[in-house]
């Protein structure tokens, strides 16, 4: 923690796929910085090992898990409700549960999926969007949301189309609920990363095997040149961290970005 006094100290953040990596690594950031962490997410084994993880380095921090469908509207408000109960006032909200889906091109891509990709993606996120926000809105303090986009859904990248248009739809939720939000003090912002690293993680991993068996003709047949073309794409010519990306989520939400709503930051290396 810094010399200076935490925006996150002794207040609430709930943070959605907390069982995933992203989800992990924030729980670490922000629990360090002070905050009562509550990690939603529906996979309890997942959820279970980020708890033990942030503990085990932390030691008696407070972190707290609840098991949340975030399609569920129902599930959503009873897991929110928990977390208010159990931790108080809710001061933020990373809202960054997903499914990236299948990588085929357009016409092999089953409809079914599309509506996983959005159900998920979208509604998943609006349904926690709305519940945390009202529990803000009631009890009229205000507070800071950061819903989790991506730079596939400002650039439209091959194969991944119901991704990318599940992306879209969050950059375009976060304006209206930015401006809807405003009058109770509620400041929403999007957060897109690209191309994040490590390069032995198994999402970066999996994201180039499925391009390069995808057949589309923008990516090799070859899982480790997809992945090195990907990166020579990139202006500063390397991953990303999950930790950059922390930071600059812990940014949105803190009072350094006191006047910035509505808006998307991009965490990409340039690339966008």
């Amino acid at each position: 923690m810094s010399g200076k006094p935490s925006s996150f100290k002794g207040k609430t953040i709930v943070i959605t796929g907390g069982g995933g990596t992203f989800g992990r690594t924030g729980a670490m950031h922000f629990a360090r910085e002070g905050a009562k962490v509550v990690l939603l997410d529906f996979n309890d084994k997942a959820l279970q090992e980020s708890i033990a993880a942030v503990k085990e380095q932390l030691g008696e921090v407070e972190v707290h898990g609840f098991l949340c469908d975030v399609t569920d509207e129902q599930a959503v408000d009873r897991a929110v409700g928990l977390a208010s109960a159990t931790c108080g006032r809710i001061s933020f909200l990373w809202n960054n549960a997903g499914y990236q889906g299948d990588m085929k091109p357009v016409l092999e891509y089953s409809s079914r999926d599309f509506h996983r990709v959005m159900n998920i993606n979208v509604v998943g996120a609006f349904n926690v969007l709305k519940s945390v926000s009202t529990r803000m809105a009631r009890d009229g303090n205000g507070g800071v949301i950061v819903n989790t986009g991506s730079v596939a859904g400002l650039r439209g990248t091959p194969t991944m189309c119901a991704y990318v248009a599940s992306k879209a739809g969050i950059h375009g939720l976060t304006m209206t609920a930015a401006k809807d939000l405003a009058p109770y003090n509620i400041r929403v912002n999007t957060i897109s990363p690209a191309l994040i690293g490590p390069e032995n993680g198994f999402m970066w991993k999996r994201q180039n095997d499925l391009h390069a068996a995808s057949g589309s003709p923008y990516f090799s047949r070859d899982p480790d040149t997809v992945a090195r073309n990907k990166v020579n794409g990139v202006p500063m010519k390397r991953l990303g961290t999950v930790e950059e990306v922390v930071k600059a989520v812990a940014f949105l939400l803190s009072d350094e970005s006191s006047y910035i709503t509505g808006t998307n930051m991009v965490v990409a290396g340039g690339m966008a």
